[in-house]
């Protein structure tokens, strides 16, 4: 049998990213140029840089997964590109590149869900036994998502409001923390106590949704009006703000995935995105979550990579789906809802 090898480009926000995937679950290459320093003295991702910099390393990062993987273009059995969600400049670099290699070496294209990426990262990790849900959490997305059978998503719930990821790099501004600020408040965390006691969201009810954006208002509130009574708790007492905020997030993201595996009996759970990487949530789920087998990707496939995004193409491939060189990007593409 003749082996697949998928060429994987993902460029929907400040990651450069391409990859080489062999028969579906073994990566050869995944090289991925951050973006951060570049962003972290504005606090946060700025569009119209991200887009820049994904044209000058696009090709650089092509050359080199081709190198690493010791692979040339006509061994090739596809291309795979992030189609969305996304930032729509950031997504239109990848997908050109993706077009433009595709037709120069008469290879069929993939597009591919930026989400579906992060969940079928566990491919890469173990077996997936179905129906599975998947936790998938990040600084645009906080949603579960049940997959009866392979390639087969359906949301099941997410966040009203802010993304999980985003409550995190909001606070750790008020923190005056570095972006991205998610890795330090998880380690600050773990030095301190929940003495501060925040609101748990939506917890009394039977929908698996979350809410953040109250959790976030509560810690600003909280760090203004110790100011104004010339306290200055994130001097005195950042250890215990940050376990206490972070104690808020994970108290909310389990109940909501037990809810949801309770609704939805499965065999398999997944947690993906950028925030899995958290060591608070990893240590709460692998301690709560005994029924179900938990795949926890390593941390090199829980941020933005290419490596994910050939995992999910895949099985975009063996379903048959395919894309044409008419391919755009979709910002706000998203999953279809479990009625």
């Amino acid at each position: 049998m003749k082996d697949n090898y998928i060429l994987a480009f993902e460029t929907s926000c400040d990651e450069t990213s391409v990859a080489i995937l062999k028969n579906g679950t073994e990566l050869l290459s995944n090289i991925i140029a951050s973006q951060i320093n570049s962003h972290k003295r504005f606090g946060g991702v700025v569009p119209e840089i991200a887009s820049r910099h994904h044209v000058e390393q696009i090709t650089v990062c092509i050359e080199a997964a081709l190198e690493e993987a010791k692979i040339s273009a006509s061994e090739l059995t596809a291309v795979a590109v992030t189609q969305g969600p996304g930032l729509n400049g950031a997504l239109l670099v990848g997908i050109m590149a993706a077009k433009t290699f595709a037709w120069a070496n008469h290879l069929p294209l993939i597009p591919v869900n930026h989400m579906a990426g992060h969940l079928m990262a566990a491919r890469l990790v173990d077996e997936i036994e179905y129906p599975a849900m998947a936790l998938l959490v990040s600084g645009g997305h906080s949603e579960l998502v049940y997959v009866e059978r392979e390639g087969n998503y359906k949301k099941v719930g997410e966040t009203r409001d802010d993304a999980a990821g985003e409550a995190y790099d909001k606070v750790g501004r008020v923190m005056g923390l570095t972006y991205p600020s998610g890795k330090v408040i998880d380690e600050l965390a773990h030095k301190g106590q929940d003495t501060y006691h925040f609101p748990r969201a939506m917890m009394t009810t039977n929908e698996v949704e979350f809410s953040f954006s109250g959790l976030k208002s509560a810690f600003i509130n909280l760090v203004h009006s110790e100011n104004q009574k010339g306290n200055d708790v994130v001097k005195d007492d950042l250890e215990n703000l940050a376990a206490s905020f972070q104690a808020a997030v994970i108290d909310v993201l389990v109940a909501k995935t037990k809810l949801a595996i309770e609704k939805y009996p499965v065999k398999t759970l997944i947690i993906g995105g950028g925030v899995s990487a958290n060591q608070g949530l990893r240590d709460r789920l692998n301690d709560e979550i005994i029924e179900q087998k938990l795949i926890v990707p390593p941390l090199r496939l829980c941020g933005d990579n290419a490596g994910m995004i050939a995992a999910a193409a895949y099985v975009e491939w063996e379903k048959g789906s395919r894309g044409s060189l008419a391919l755009n990007a979709k910002p706000s593409l998203v999953f279809e809802d479990l009625a």
